[in-house]
């Protein structure tokens, strides 16, 4: 153990009777059951005194009526102006004209655009207290020297907690709905817990991909079985269960034992980093299924993403930060060129935003500028550029299949979960609308973000998050902060 984490072993006995309130908790938590509106104590803000809000969260039926509507859903189409209607949860109806019941409570969606939520298939959520304080670090060795060797050490279960916390209520209120959590701050079993408990009073939807911690108390990966016994026992939940780790035969057969998905970074790029060999052993000793998701895939081979696409795998790129931080030249074409259309993703937020604005449109821009250069070089037979209606879809259908939750999420189709964000259209910015996926993909921002529902339950309304207090949660980010950098010996740069 480092000597900043020996010092945090005050925090981390008072989060071991934490961790047992968890436990007894855990299930009910996950299951939506710790109170009427499946926030916590530590997370609610006093009521508004919204009448409105008040009879949506009473509501056993919501319908959204008259907004414009992406659903995404091939078959289905996209409407001008429609209904969404909700009824336990679920999306019963989409289409113009839907009856209203006594029962029902009816939002104007005048003037909104109807789009499923994003879905974020790659985060190190932990990291919310460290947000912007790598501005204009490179991966190597500016991240891995700073977050990964010197601040990450640091944190304690509190800390875990709060970062967490702090991340995906942030992507809630930004419009993502889903994320796949990458948290490599496992340094106990109490630290995973945690983690957990912060996704689920959250409200967000949530892939737990359990992953590496530091130190002589980390768990890791053996602890997977406890914590699948304590918080997964059932997919009927917004938490689900995968194992995040290289790629590796033990893990790989650990993941199968478990009976859960592989997550794993794919970086290719120095000799050590033999990837594509690993995965091949891994495919003829048959560890390799379908659903496992690949990150970055950067530099690899195209026998590599031929066993990639063979076996079922999905992928899910980071293109701001690929570009940004030096990992590589985002392989967007390589996917869309074997076949698979990827998922996007954040990684992080030290250095650049997770809002799924700005992921749609640097790869719009980073996949139609290397096509158009390459034509402008005389290059034949050039790819298709991508449309925004293409990233439209990656942000949310092609997240929800990178996460296994295609069944339940990432369309606005009947009997899907209603993960449903409602954007401002009507806001001068972006008035009047031309092109509604152009609008959402390439004009539109975090402030267009209204209303979010997750299951059919509303998280954020009328721009602001639900039963949050923010004050206080800036406060425990701050204090935490504070500590982490301190035990860490860390400089910050505030002008830098």
């Amino acid at each position: 153990m480092t000597p900043s984490l020996a010092a945090s072993k005050k925090g981390r006995n008072a989060a071991g009777a934490s961790r047992r309130n968890v436990l007894k908790a855990g299930a009910a938590l996950l299951a939506g059951g710790a109170a009427a509106n499946g926030m916590p104590a530590s997370v609610q803000a006093q009521d508004t005194g919204d009448p409105e809000l008040a009879r949506l969260q009473r509501g056993r039926r919501i319908l959204l009526q008259g907004g414009i509507v992406l659903t995404l859903d091939r078959q289905l189409g996209d409407f001008a102006q429609a209904d969404v209607l909700i009824e336990n949860g679920r999306i019963r109806e989409v289409r113009p004209g839907v009856a209203v019941s006594e029962d029902t409570a009816v939002i104007d969606a005048a003037n909104r655009i109807l789009i499923p939520g994003f879905i974020d298939t790659h985060s190190h959520s932990y990291q919310g207290i460290l947000r912007n304080i790598l501005c204009n670090g490179q991966v190597d060795p500016d991240y891995n020297r700073d977050i990964l060797g010197t601040l990450t050490p640091a944190f304690t279960p509190d800390d875990a907690y709060i970062g967490m916390l702090a991340t995906v209520l942030g992507m809630i209120e930004a419009g993502t709905t889903g994320v796949v959590d990458v948290s490599q701050v496992n340094h106990t079993p109490e630290h995973s817990d945690a983690l957990v408990r912060a996704l689920a009073e959250s409200g967000i939807r949530a892939v737990f991909a359990y992953s590496r911690g530091q130190g002589p108390a980390a768990q890791y990966p053996q602890d997977l079985a406890r914590l699948q016994h304590s918080y997964f026992s059932s997919r009927d939940q917004l938490l689900t269960l995968a194992l995040g780790g290289a790629a590796e035969r033990s893990t790989f057969e650990l993941a199968r034992t478990a009976g859960v998905p592989m997550v794993v970074h794919l970086r290719n790029v120095l000799p050590q980093r033999n990837d594509g060999d690993k995965l091949a052993e891994l495919a003829r000793a048959g560890l390799m299924r379908a659903g496992d998701e690949y990150i970055h895939c950067l530099d690899l081979p195209d026998e590599t993403w031929r066993l990639i696409r063979d076996t079922g795998g999905r992928v899910s790129l980071s293109p701001p930060i690929e570009m940004s931080m030096g990992h590589g030249k985002p392989a967007i074409q390589q996917a869309l060129d074997h076949g698979l259309r990827p998922s996007l993703s954040s990684d992080h937020a030290v250095t650049i935003t997770s809002e799924f604005f700005t992921l749609m449109r640097s790869t719009f821009i980073a996949q139609r500028y290397f096509v158009l250069q390459r034509g402008r070089e005389g290059g034949q037979n050039l790819p298709a550029l991508l449309k925004s209606r293409d990233v439209l879809e990656f942000a949310t259908m092609e997240g929800a299949r990178c996460a296994n939750l295609d069944d339940k999420v990432g369309t606005l189709a009947p009997d899907k979960e209603a993960d449903i964000v409602m954007l401002r259209a009507d806001r001068l910015d972006v008035w009047p609308i031309n092109n509604v996926p152009g609008l959402v993909a390439n004009l539109m921002g975090t402030g267009h973000v209204d209303t979010v529902f997750i299951a059919g339950k509303v998280r954020k309304w009328r721009g602001r998050l639900v039963n949050v207090d923010e004050a206080r949660i800036r406060r425990q980010m701050q204090q935490s902060r504070d500590a982490v950098v301190r035990r860490s010996n860390f400089k910050l740069d505030l002008f830098g």
